[in-house]
């Protein structure tokens, strides 16, 4: 019966711990520094390793790594090199969506065929 008791005292704690613990996407993660770029005098430059590969940022701008270019290779000019041709390209621009296909109105009913005239009782001659 202690053991029952010691199992769900366990459970109950890790529970606990597991709703107590702030909830993160995966877009929200930690993005994880591969190398610092020092400054002479100014913001560091970073480089991250992203979702589609290491990239270079000042803070506000974010420039990726072209095909040649090695995360130990690079020094401060290429970086800043990379983050100016980033900000004079300016931000991506949006897909325009387009908008769905109407749907085809409904069809009208064709009017109802008219009644024939109904015919007089043929009379006794």
């Amino acid at each position: 019966m202690t053991a029952r008791l010691d199992w769900s005292r366990w459970l109950g704690t890790l529970l606990l711990a597991l709703l107590a613990a702030p909830k993160r996407s995966s877009r929200q993660a930690q993005k994880r520094v591969i190398r610092k770029i020092e400054v002479p005098n100014g913001v560091p430059l970073q480089v991250l390793e992203g979702r589609f590969g290491p990239y270079v940022t000042d803070g506000e701008t974010n420039a990726s790594l072209r095909r040649g270019d090695s995360v130990d290779a690079i020094d401060h000019e290429r970086a800043v090199e990379l983050i100016a041709d980033r900000r004079a390209r300016g931000p991506a621009a949006k897909a325009v969506r387009k908008a769905p296909a109407k749907k085809a109105a409904p069809r009208k009913k064709a009017p109802a065929k008219r009644a024939a005239p109904a015919k007089a009782p043929a009379g006794k001659a």
